[in-house]
């Protein structure tokens, strides 16, 4: 099935997000494989921002962020909580705006071209499960309307995440042998 998505032109950055946010529901679809709708939501926020080079998910596996569906150049396989923003994000709990990545102390250079960043992560049954983790070729393009927009995406994506999880987690049980 071909999906529709719809970005335009000169609209605010606010205007924007309301319009991807508008398309999500239609978007994300509990029916399709997490992968498949963790690549999509990555492709239609790239789609819908220019000045980002880079969109993606990091899922957490016990002490490491490992890469996930993504939009944009190669990136850093593996990182270890704790450490650069994605990680720093992950410790915390809270969405981190980086406006220099040059200035922010363990910043892991995965793309030497990005100049600022914004991770959000995401949190199931108050515990880390991944981040989205976006960066930008321009320093400064991250503001609170990002981090606003950011979360109530993350916040749509958490139903999908959760019925993954329920229904992996009921499939290993089935086949378990007891």
């Amino acid at each position: 099935m071909q999906e529709k998505f719809q970005t335009k032109n000169n609209l605010t950055k606010e205007e924007s997000y309301s319009l991807l946010l508008s398309q999500i529901d239609s978007l994300l679809n509990v029916k399709d494989k997490l992968i498949s709708n963790l690549a999509n939501l990555s492709a239609a926020i790239m789609q819908t921002f220019p000045k980002f080079n880079w969109v993606g998910f990091y899922l957490r596996d016990n002490n490491y962020l490992h890469l996930g569906p993504f939009q944009g150049k190669v990136a850093c396989a593996k990182i270890e909580i704790g450490k650069g923003v994605c990680g720093t994000s992950a410790i915390k709990e809270e969405t981190i705006l980086v406006p220099n990545v040059y200035e922010f102390p363990g910043h892991i250079f995965c793309d030497s071209e990005s100049k600022s960043e914004i991770v959000v992560p995401i949190i199931i049954n108050r515990s880390v499960w991944g981040v989205l983790d976006i960066d930008s070729p321009e320093f400064n393009t991250f503001d609170e309307t990002d981090k606003k927009y950011l979360e109530e995406i993350v916040e749509k994506l958490k139903p999908i995440i959760i019925n993954y999880e329920l229904f992996s987690n009921s499939e290993k049980m089935a086949s378990a042998k007891i």
